[in-house]
């Protein structure tokens, strides 16, 4: 029988009555009950013994509960027959943002870098321009398939290495994008934004990002002695250039002009709630908390299998619980990778985040311009062949923008990574707010589907899902704090 059916049942209290079970999959959250979620990703949790009555027919229309699961579209019945469309409403609703195509393009400018973080991502490499900046030619060309996207809103992303090293280029794209834009018959909404380790920010480079808006993307891994061995640099003073920095693109770009990122190591395990407490101190909003990635240095300095994911959740799990305590006291804080997840758990809007998209959200979501004028799926793709491994290339800039998006590999990430027909994930009641990350798999594996027992992104985030949904349920002040997150999101 195929998922999507509706099963009906005759309702053994009421004689001569009926239900529709609507499609829903359901996942145990402890050992006596069950997360039970329908299409739209709207969700309830149910013991044992009530599941077992609801999939066998024996609920009575009588039971509260009937209400509830009919009102959420988990059953119809004589007085609910628009329950199906309006449940494919909310369906199409969440997933709308797959028509608009590909929003955000990234620009690697330049792979020269004054920092050298042994977790980087990327092959950082010395000061020779001509080898490992971004040329005029290649930016012009990618600048002509940004805009070819069907997307209207559309975010330019500068990366590295350090972007502002190669600022003229940077000032060239920016002012590129803008003409080229202008000149359309429907003009993009056009956003830029940098990520920069702000070690070389000066007056100038600020003065053009007001003029033009130009977002800042920075990293701090902490307090200073953490960042400081983190993301070393000649002069040991990593930390407060970037202090320094983000105080200076606030005073002449505004507060909200300036984000920042962390990224775990084994150093800052035992360092959670000091993290945190930086981020307060640097007068951030909340936090990202991130695992590394199985990438560049951070594969060659050992540095991912530094640890595994059971011991980062521990770390996520202190942080996350600080926060809520920092919360309870009367500061207002978030993690932002808890606040996207329950955006998609309690609201119908879904907020585009790359990693929990179905299908993965690579090419579709995100596309990165490589210096050399290569086009990848993903900044990890990117990274992935700066590892010799060239799988997820989609082509180069002289090829045509229906050149790129037809790429096979793209096509074939795009069709096995859609999660209602993906092992394992089909069955799974935290599908709906999951995703796909073919990249990692693919880097893990050898699969782009991945070997979901043993996958860390599946562990990472069911673990997150079912500690969300056991902190609001134990705690009023938690699930209205979590209201509050997924509406600010």
């Amino acid at each position: 029988m195929s998922k999507f059916e509706p099963i009906e049942f005759f309702d053994r209290q009421r004689a001569g009555g009926r239900y529709s079970l609507l499609p829903f999959s359901f996942t145990a959250l402890d050992a006596e009950r069950y997360v039970v979620t329908n299409l739209a990703g709207e969700y309830i949790l149910l013991e044992r013994g009530t599941l077992q009555r609801l999939v066998g027919g024996a609920l009575c229309a009588e039971e509260p509960l009937y209400a509830d699961l009919r009102a959420r579209h988990f059953l119809s019945d004589q007085h609910s027959r628009l329950a199906p469309d309006l449940l494919a409403i909310k369906v199409r609703t969440r997933n709308e943002h797959l028509a608009n195509w590909t929003g955000l393009h990234m620009f690697v400018l330049t792979l020269r870098c004054d920092h050298s973080c042994p977790y980087c991502q990327v092959s950082r490499q010395s000061e020779n321009t001509t080898a490992f900046d971004m040329s005029r030619e290649h930016a012009e060309k990618a600048v002509a398939l940004t805009l070819r996207s069907p997307n209207p809103a559309i975010k330019i992303e500068f990366q590295g290495g350090e972007s502002f090293l190669n600022f003229e280029l940077l000032k060239f794209v920016v002012l590129t994008a803008e003409e080229a834009n202008r000149r359309l018959s429907q003009p993009k909404d056009l956003k830029f934004i940098v990520a920069t380790n702000l070690s070389v920010v000066t007056d100038e480079i600020l003065e053009f990002c007001a003029r033009h808006e130009i977002g800042i993307s920075t990293s701090l891994d902490g307090p200073r002695d953490l960042h400081n061995k983190n993301r070393p640099r000649p002069g040991a003073d990593s930390y407060e250039r970037t202090v320094a920095g983000i105080a200076k693109v606030r005073q002449r770009l505004g507060r909200r002009s300036v984000s920042a990122l962390m990224t775990t190591t084994e150093a800052s395990l035992f360092q959670a709630r000091d993290i945190v407490d930086e981020y307060v101190r640097q007068d951030f909003g909340g936090i990202f908390l991130r695992p590394l990635s199985p990438y560049g240095f951070a594969l060659k300095t050992r540095f991912f299998r530094a640890y595994n994911a059971k011991r980062w959740l521990q770390f996520y799990d202190e942080a996350l619980d600080y926060i809520i305590e920092l919360n309870r006291h009367g500061l207002e804080f978030q993690e932002y990778f808890a606040s996207t997840i329950l955006t998609k758990m309690l609201t119908c809007k879904d907020p585009g985040y790359v990693d929990l998209r179905s299908p993965a959200g690579i090419g579709m979501a995100g596309v990165i311009y490589n210096y050399d004028g290569t086009v990848y799926a993903s900044d990890e793709a990117r990274m992935l062949a700066e590892m010799k491994d060239s799988t997820f290339q989609l082509g180069t800039v002289e090829d045509s923008f229906e050149t790129l998006y037809t790429n096979e590999t793209f096509l074939r990430a795009v069709d096995e990574t859609f999660a209602y027909s993906a092992p394992m994930c089909t069955d799974c009641a935290f599908e709906p707010w999951c995703g796909a990350d073919p990249v990692f798999h693919w880097r893990q594996h050898h699969d782009m589907v991945g070997r979901k027992p043993e996958s860390e992104f599946c562990q990472r985030n069911m673990h997150i899902f079912r500690g969300l949904i056991s902190r609001m349920e134990k705690d009023p002040f938690v699930r209205r704090l979590f209201i509050r997150w997924a509406h600010t999101c």
